[in-house]
């Protein structure tokens, strides 16, 4: 497997950085579907692919997003050419069928407790967010993902049912480079890491 470039880990990692402000150019409909395309094939548990994603571009979804939004992130989202709601659907196991057909992985939630869906649906659809906002930024994109928001509020408003959870909000566009912040430290591999 070849190895990336060095001007690709700075794409994706090292010069990479969470958007603060947005340049006004909008994000075509066929780049995120893009995006999602290639995010979906990475891996997850039982390959459950419970994120669930709604991308909120017209003034009168954000406007439906800007009472859940803590004041620190209501103008970076508004003026954000699309903020990802990243949510998890609680249900991903009546997908499982299809989504791995040569085992009864079904099974293996329908009966399990509530917790237990509700845990594996969070901890997937985190990594597929994480996924998703490595593939945004591989095919050009900023990104600024946020959790101060009022999640309850999210799913009151954008999943009335119940069967989807917000998890995270992902501003996507072009960042404007004079909004950005210092870098902040990051933890060494001794302080973070151990080889056993």
């Amino acid at each position: 497997m070849p190895i990336i470039s060095d001007a690709d880990l700075d794409l994706l990692f090292l010069g990479a950085r969470s958007q603060n402000g947005w340049l006004d150019q909008p994000v075509d409909d066929a780049l995120l579907r893009r995006i999602y395309e290639i995010a979906r094939m990475a891996p997850t548990s039982a390959n459950s692919h419970p994120m669930r994603v709604i991308f909120l571009k017209s003034p009168g979804a954000k406007e439906r997003l800007r009472p859940a939004l803590s004041p620190g992130n209501v103008e970076k989202t508004m003026t954000a050419p699309v903020t990802a709601i990243v949510a998890h659907d609680l249900e991903f196991y009546e997908q499982l069928p299809r989504l791995m057909p040569h085992i009864d992985a079904k099974s293996w939630f329908s009966k399990a407790p509530d917790e237990k869906k509700a845990h594996v649906a969070f901890q997937n659809g985190t990594l597929q967010g994480a996924y998703l906002m490595l593939a945004a930024r591989a095919l050009g994109l900023d990104v600024g993902p946020m959790g101060g928001f009022d999640n309850a509020k999210v799913d009151a408003e954008f999943f009335p049912d119940g069967k989807w959870k917000s998890n995270f909000l992902l501003n996507l566009g072009h960042g404007d480079p004079a909004k950005l912040f210092p870098r902040n430290p990051r933890l060494s591999f001794d302080e973070a890491c151990k080889i056993e």
